[in-house]
């Protein structure tokens, strides 16, 4: 799909994201297995995007069509640490756009905490504003829920 900086983004499959985000330490909390990939992307438009850099997996991006009203929900993702400051996941974030756009979405909707801050930020850097905020008992658990509107081509 799109090669930079000798990173490959291309379509990837449920173990490869299960494989890539047991090495995620934002996922050391108890990752999904493919059940719970297979139960959300069932019946449903979905799109699985991988990165790969040197022959390894070192990133992936998840989203579905969850609310089925014209948004995309960008449900899971990541990068391997010691690979995030190469932009991968702005290439996969674009990548993941692009396929978005062309499928008639009109927006894509992500939901992070507030303790995940790199990723709160890197979704206001790339146009995604804050929609609405799930409180819980701890702030730094509180989800956040974000949209970017996409540009529709007439």
């Amino acid at each position: 799909m799109n090669a930079n900086a000798n990173v490959i983004i291309r379509e990837g499959t449920i173990a490869e994201c299960i494989e890539i985000s047991e090495k995620i330490p934002e996922f050391s909390s108890g990752n999904y297995d493919e059940a719970a990939y297979l139960q959300r992307l069932s019946n449903t438009q979905y799109l699985i995007l991988v990165a790969e850099k040197d022959h390894q997996v070192v990133g992936f991006k998840v989203g579905y069509d969850r609310y089925r009203d014209g948004s995309f929900y960008s449900w899971l993702g990541g990068v391997l640490p010691e690979n995030r400051k190469d932009g991968i996941a702005a290439q996969l974030a674009n990548e993941q756009g692009k396929w978005v756009s062309e499928q008639g979405f009109r927006s894509i909707i992500l939901k992070t905490r507030n303790r995940f801050r790199a990723m709160l930020i890197f979704a206001l850097k790339n146009g995604f504003l804050i929609e609405n905020i799930e409180i819980k008992e701890n702030s730094e658990d509180n989800r956040l829920i974000l949209r970017k509107m996409l540009k529709i081509d007439k």
